[in-house]
């Protein structure tokens, strides 16, 4: 009986420690509801706040993000390396940008910084740094090719943002939605010289197939400014640094590892948008 016992108690142990192993290494997802049944597709949605003002159509950007109303495939973060050694940094990104609709008819929603962050703070996430857009490039399995429209006063509207988020469509074609995708937008991103520029947003990125961004950093549009090449993806809070977890925010923080996420320094106080 005691034999059996600890053959049992063995058992259980190493049941829990494959449940544990599996927590551990299984990727984040966005801790969001269920699609909502009847929830209106990217089409509907674009549709419904094209005469909306500016903050209108924030608050439903966020609203349907938070109730839900993403793609399926959007959910489950991709994982993304840079360094070496000791100085490994390992952290999670959703595979696209933030989009509303079904898992086939999606609007990527270009919206305020405001706005991304309401919807970060939530779901306990951030913003990518500009060297962690370059990391997100380099790890996509799927790289497109920026497709820029001429600039106009309609480049801020929705029917151009339909029609961008259609074309990006077409051109993955039939590539998986679900595989880390980047090249496509710009990324809001964060920047130690926020605090020292208030009312500003920080834009980075849209690499062409060679690499190279399209978009240097830039903060000088208000953050009031969204226009259709703008993207937002989301950056879980929680990386590894040579497999060790940390906070994001405590090493921006750092004087000494900040470099690792930062080339513009560390960041003076809790990186985000306010």
């Amino acid at each position: 009986d005691g034999v059996r016992m600890r053959h049992r108690v063995r058992g259980c142990l190493a049941a829990i420690a494959v449940l544990w192993l599996a927590a551990c290494t299984a990727p984040p997802t966005l801790d969001l509801p269920p699609r909502p049944a009847g929830a209106p597709t990217g089409s509907e949605f674009a549709r419904s706040i094209e005469l909306l003002d500016l903050d209108a159509r924030d608050a439903r950007i966020v609203d349907e993000v938070l109730s839900g109303n993403v793609p399926d495939w959007l959910r489950r973060l991709s994982p993304v390396a840079i360094g070496e050694g000791e100085e490994r940094v390992e952290f999670w990104v959703t595979p696209d940008y933030l989009a509303v609709g079904s898992a086939s008819d999606y609007l990527l929603a270009p919206m305020t910084p405001m706005a991304a962050q309401r919807i970060a703070d939530r779901l306990g996430r951030s913003l990518p740094t500009p060297l962690m857009v370059d990391a997100i490039w380099a790890a996509a399995d799927v790289k497109l090719t920026p497709a820029p429209i001429p600039p106009g006063p309609e480049m801020t509207t929705v029917p151009v943002f339909v029609a961008h988020s259609d074309s990006v469509r077409a051109q993955r074609g039939s590539l998986p939605v679900d595989a880390l995708t980047a090249g496509h937008k710009k990324d809001v991103v964060l920047s130690p010289d926020l605090g020292a520029n208030p009312g500003r947003v920080a834009i980075y990125g849209w690499h062409e197939l060679d690499g190279e961004p399209i978009q240097p950093l830039y903060l000088g549009h208000t953050e009031r400014w969204v226009d259709y090449s703008h993207g937002i993806r989301l950056v879980d809070g929680t990386i590894r640094l040579s497999g060790r977890p940390m906070d994001l925010g405590a090493l921006l923080q750092d004087p000494t590892l900040a470099r690792l996420l930062s080339r513009e320094g560390p960041y003076p106080a809790p990186p985000r948008y306010e």
